[in-house]
């Protein structure tokens, strides 16, 4: 799941904060709205309402019978589809890495895209020369918070589809969880948690290990 989901939620969250960097009139209004589902996307009445949606009897459901798309079982009862509904809710949640993104894009000097102009840059050169790599350092910041949110998945899975279908979106801390207080095997379940920080560790080191490599710093 955190392979899907971090990429795609850090994918989204730079397009959208490319998007507001624009001027335009209501961009206050419009960064407040996307922060929104950042604050309550995590919260359980939130998951209940995904689940209604994605539901047998759900908007979802019913606006695919409108288009000839029938489904015998919902997108959250088919393995093969559960997963995605589950990450599609988590990159739906990328409001803190959007700001993040959008307060580095307001520190590129404006220099950089007038050279590029003039010496005839395209739209894609000038993304990935100029700011792409003068964002590498919060790409950076958000991969690592990213990453570490990512393992810790817990309320989309436990609410919407409790694992289910098949362990199609068993989560690695709903899986402690019921070994912790659903089968009461709490040194299982302590020495998961503690595998859990060894992972995100490793994961960190690494990161911070070929940081040389890619991320580029004023310095």
């Amino acid at each position: 799941m955190c392979l899907l989901l971090v990429p795609l939620r850090l994918a989204f969250a730079l397009f959208v904060a490319m998007l507001l960097n624009q001027k335009h009139k209501g961009l206050g209004l419009y960064r407040t709205l996307y922060y929104v589902p950042s604050i309550i996307g995590g919260s359980i009445a939130v998951s209940i309402v995904w689940k209604q949606l994605f539901g047998n009897k759900g908007v979802v459901m019913s606006l695919l019978g409108l288009v000839g798309i029938q489904q015998k079982t919902s997108l959250l009862g088919n393995p093969k589809t559960a997963l995605a509904v589950i990450v599609i809710m988590g990159v739906w949640q990328f409001g803190s890495s959007m700001l993040i993104f959008l307060s580095a894009l307001k520190q590129i000097p404006y220099s950089l895209y007038e050279s590029a102009m003039v010496d005839g840059g395209k739209p894609w050169q000038v993304f990935t020369r100029i700011t792409l790599p003068m964002l590498t350092p919060t790409i950076f910041f958000n991969l690592i918070l990213q990453i570490i949110n990512g393992f810790r998945v817990f309320t989309e899975s436990y609410v919407i589809t409790d694992g289910g279908p098949l362990d199609s979106t068993l989560s690695y801390v709903l899986y402690l969880y019921r070994r912790a207080f659903t089968y009461f095997d709490m040194g299982y379940s302590c020495a998961l948690a503690w595998v859990l920080v060894a992972i995100i560790a490793v994961f960190t080191v690494i990161l911070f290990k070929t940081q040389n490599n890619w991320v580029h710093y004023e310095s």
